[in-house]
């Protein structure tokens, strides 16, 4: 780091006396997570607009959503691992940029595979983005409250991203479906300007090298996992294509492991997975996202198709979810510096296993406020404890490994959620397709409600079975402080 950084380092310490410039470069990065979790869930509500208009096929319109999460969770080890090697302003301004370009070629081309392109461009540049602000924070903010506060503020406004997608995507597609690609185009442009400004200078790694063989193994076996697995729902999971996909990522994945002990300069150093707090807060976040994702999939469908709702009306059912967790944003550093990440994580994800059990009750007429909203509410709680933990799975990981740790983290939530919405639509499709009453598309959907509930619910287990046992220790023992000592 250079001296201006190691300045905001220090100014960091106290989060009172947070700078001006330091306060606006959380706020730029923060923006920028949001557009990233925005632009994930906000696609969703615009898919028929854009498939009337551009008259595409179903299979295809799915692919405007796994084509941003193909780039997306293929190539985050990758874009943290390079922040640390070439310098972390340099890169996150490269990707902002491009992030923005393809946003407007979206807004504006016709055809359906450029619009797919567009979404795959995207999903690269958030790949860099993502794991970049991520680093840019740790590493200019002190570990303990500083960094804890800042964190907290971080991630609540990616979380946001997610939860606040609906909303956004039903006011714009209620204008037009282009607007849901170009409404990020001035923010992250704006947002642009002010991180050319405010993000310190920094150097990149004085020793290092790029392990290309090993970059183009794991990105392949990304790209192949997720893609098989979003592809096997509709070519069958015991077909030879499936099969043989499987067989070629794990090929892959055991060529990327092999490289990885031999090369000079790894791409992920395979010890970092020996931090027992960095495994658990992926295993946590999966189970977060992957639930999340598969339950406001199968809503999104039943209640627009099934009972006529429209994208306003249910984006504003399910807008509790984005307010728990905005409200979060005062709270969550507090309480991870009270409680610590593991009891805050376990208690979240019990609360949001019962959200998704209390919904299991759905029928075609529910009242929204004894049947929705409390779910909903549960649901929200679970995303309070989206702060912990990226908290949990940074604390003890040294500056220079902090992107590679991050992206660990993003790759988790991107790649699991992907794959357990995966799982989730290939037990839909394995219903009644000739289905068309409320009544018949609910027997058609429940079992993926079901298993949305049972993925938050083992996370709870795991999360439980990990810290709550050990709550007798004292502060100074907590158990992420421990494993990773």
């Amino acid at each position: 780091m250079t001296s201006a950084a190691t300045l905001s380092a220090a100014t960091a310490t106290d989060p009172i006396r947070w700078s001006t410039r330091l306060w606006g470069m959380l706020i730029t990065l923060c923006i920028v997570l949001f557009l990233d979790g925005l632009d994930v869930s906000m696609i969703g509500v615009a898919l028929p607009s854009i498939g009337a208009e551009l008259d595409l096929s179903t299979s295809t319109l799915q692919w405007l959503v796994s084509g941003y999460v193909l780039g997306y969770g293929g190539l985050l080890l990758l874009g943290g691992r390079t922040a640390d090697l070439l310098g972390r302003r340099k890169v996150f301004l490269i990707a902002l940029a491009v992030f923005a370009l393809a946003s407007l070629a979206g807004g504006l081309v016709t055809s359906g595979p450029l619009l797919i392109l567009t979404r795959f461009v995207k999903g690269l540049a958030a790949a860099f983005t993502a794991p970049t602000g991520l680093s840019i924070i740790t590493t200019n903010f002190a570990e303990g409250p500083a960094r804890n506060k800042a964190l907290s503020i971080y991630t609540v406004f990616g979380a946001g991203g997610y939860s606040m997608g609906l909303l956004f995507g039903g006011l714009m597609t209620g204008i037009g479906w282009r607007w849901t690609f170009l409404l990020p185009v001035p923010i992250a442009l704006a947002a642009l300007a002010a991180a050319w400004v405010l993000v310190p200078k920094d150097e990149a790694a004085e020793e290092g090298g790029h392990d290309i063989l090993g970059a183009l193994l794991s990105t392949a076996g990304m790209l192949l996992l997720v893609y098989t697995v979003v592809s096997a729902p509709e070519v069958g999971w015991g077909s030879a294509r499936t099969i043989g996909s499987f067989v070629g990522a794990a090929v892959l994945f055991a060529g990327f492991v092999a490289v990885e002990k031999k090369v000079k300069y790894p791409l992920v150093r395979l010890g970092i997975l020996r931090k027992v707090t960095l495994v658990r807060a992926s295993l946590a976040i999966i189970a977060v996202a992957g639930s999340y994702f598969s339950w406001q999939f199968i809503v999104t469908l039943y209640m627009q198709d099934s009972l006529g709702w429209s994208p306003l009306k249910l984006a504003m059912a399910l807008l509790p979810v984005g307010l728990l967790v905005v409200a979060s944003a005062f709270f969550s550093d507090k309480l991870v510096d009270r409680f610590g990440t593991g009891p805050i994580i376990a208690i979240t994800m019990v609360v949001m296993a019962v959200g998704y059990l209390l919904f299991l009750r759905l029928d075609t007429t529910p009242s929204y406020l004894t049947m929705i909203l409390p779910a909903v509410l549960l649901i929200g709680i679970g995303w309070v404890g989206f702060p912990a933990i990226n908290i949990q799975a940074t604390n003890g990981i040294d500056d220079d490994e902090q992107g590679l740790a991050a992206g660990v983290l993003q790759t988790s939530m991107q790649v699991g959620a992907a794959i357990v919405l995966a799982v989730n639509t290939a037990i839909i499709s394995s219903g009644d397709h000739g289905a068309s009453t409320p009544s018949a598309m609910l027997d058609n959907f429940r079992p993926g409600l079901q298993f949305a509930a049972a993925v938050a619910i083992v996370g709870a287990l795991i999360a439980l079975t990990a810290y709550l046992p050990k709550r007798a220790k004292t502060r100074a023992q907590e158990p992420e402080l421990e494993l990773v000592g």
